[in-house]
């Protein structure tokens, strides 16, 4: 098993499990996060958000759940994402996957 797990919750947040000291999370200035009250039962887990609505960002507050937010989140295999036209890369149509821009 890996030593992170991130579980897509339907319609709602990534669920990160991890081993203690395993993932940093940091802010757009490199400063961490605070993780040490995240741990539960020997491990760390948390929720980080993904509606957008949260106030404690990048964590989940549950805000989801009052806004109905609704999300795809299935997994996608590659060979079904090239019979979709989707690329393998980010699961976007090719013309709207960044990965194929030209800079």
């Amino acid at each position: 098993m890996a030593d992170v797990k991130v579980t897509v919750r339907r319609n709602g947040p990534f669920r990160v499990e991890a081993a203690p000291g395993s993932i940093e999370i940091v802010d757009a200035d490199g400063n961490p996060y605070d993780l040490s009250a995240k741990m539960k039962e020997g491990k760390l887990a948390f929720s980080l958000c993904r509606c957008g609505g949260s106030v404690n960002k990048p964590f989940c507050d549950g805000t989801h759940s009052k806004i109905g937010f609704q999300a795809a989140e299935a997994a996608v295999k590659s060979s079904d994402q090239a019979q979709s036209g989707t690329t393998a890369q980010s699961g976007l149509p090719p013309a709207a996957d960044p990965s194929r821009l030209k800079v």
